[in-house]
């Protein structure tokens, strides 16, 4: 089993800077494709971007891509999502997950099978 815990997130104006990092118990964290995903408000949570278990490959939601750059540290058990030029729209709830069946896309949701607790991002305009 793997436990996840999320951190970076708060407040931050349009156009600015997060980096989230996401924390991994275990002795497995290297097997696990991971992803990151959000939640806003009233909205069903979405896909962001994926990584590989060897961060060969990656993946990002069309809404996202040339901003935000996710990487993982298998030696440190984390990965990260850097988060640049911010939008309000990106204010949500952020939550890393951790699968082992994940196929080509890896933005599948449903595919995951361990969530962290997330973090919040809000971005001011």
């Amino acid at each position: 089993q793997v436990q996840l815990v999320e951190s970076g997130g708060g407040l931050v104006q349009a156009g600015g800077s997060l980096r989230l990092s996401c924390a991994a118990s275990g002795r497995t964290f290297s097997r696990y494709t991971m992803g990151w995903f959000r939640q806003a408000p009233g909205k069903e949570r979405e896909s962001v971007a994926a990584i590989s278990w060897s961060g060969g490959r990656t993946n990002y939601a069309d809404s996202v891509k040339g901003r935000f750059t996710i990487s993982r540290d298998n030696a440190k058990n984390t990965v990260y999502l850097l988060m640049n030029s911010l939008k309000p729209e990106d204010t949500a709830v952020y939550y890393c997950a951790a699968g082992l069946r994940v196929t080509t896309t890896m933005l599948r949701i449903y595919e995951y099978d361990y969530w962290g607790q997330g973090t919040q991002v809000t971005v001011s305009s």
